[in-house]
């Protein structure tokens, strides 16, 4: 598996990051009946204390965004993932049905204002680094095309750029072909909540995407 840093240029700015991580072996298939049901249960409890000043308020999601401002990235342009999908179940949408790993990943972004990245790690090239994104740095991001991704947070191997919280890439995308998988927590408030979350989805993968060979670890 890569080993994953984190590059002084970001710490400098944001001293307290710490990351929180998961890899697993994994089935990728459609969502069960039942796991579409569970999450769709715990949805609707959730959604009922979602309005757009408590998800502003969050401490993950704002964690997330004064660190975009930190960098020089205005977060209301370049939304974090988990804000978005928090914004879309408080106005009454269902989340995104992509696959069994996808959908655990979006669920615990909800329920936690993490905004998890999520990875096919044989599609990861060497180590990862987290940097700062660069002018004009090529990104295609899932769904969004081309993404201007300069001044955020942005994991990178020896290809590249391949993955931010705002959105994650189509180069390293976890598919229905995805064998092992990376996801990773950034914690920009230090580690507050992370092994709660930690523990819930290493549950769920195991539950519902049978996962195998599961390992968690900070940096």
């Amino acid at each position: 598996m890569p080993l994953i840093s984190i590059e002084p240029e970001i710490k400098n700015i944001l001293p307290q990051i710490k990351l929180a991580c998961i890899e697993a072996c994994v089935d990728v298939k459609p969502s069960s009946k039942e796991q579409t049901n569970w999450i769709n249960k715990q949805l609707e409890n959730i959604q009922v204390a979602l309005t757009p000043e408590t998800i502003r308020q969050t401490g993950t999601v704002k964690a997330t965004k004064d660190a975009y401002r930190a960098l020089g990235k205005d977060p209301n342009r370049y939304r974090p993932a988990a804000e978005s999908l928090m914004r879309r179940i408080a106005n009454g949408k269902e989340l995104y049905r992509i696959s069994n790993v996808v959908d655990v990943l979006n669920f615990i972004s909800v329920k936690t204002g993490f905004s998890i990245c999520g990875y096919d790690t044989q599609l990861i090239s060497g180590d990862i680094s987290l940097g700062i994104g660069q002018n004009s740095e090529p990104y295609e991001g899932i769904g969004r095309g081309t993404v201007n991704i300069e001044l955020l947070p942005v994991f990178r191997d020896d290809e590249g750029a391949f993955g931010t919280p705002t959105s994650d890439s189509t180069r390293t995308m976890i598919t229905e072909k995805t064998q092992n998988i990376l996801f990773i927590f950034i914690g920009f408030d230090g580690m507050i909540e992370m092994n709660e979350a930690l523990l819930e989805t290493g549950d769920l993968l195991s539950k519902y995407a049978g996962a195998k060979d599961l390992r968690t670890y900070f940096i």
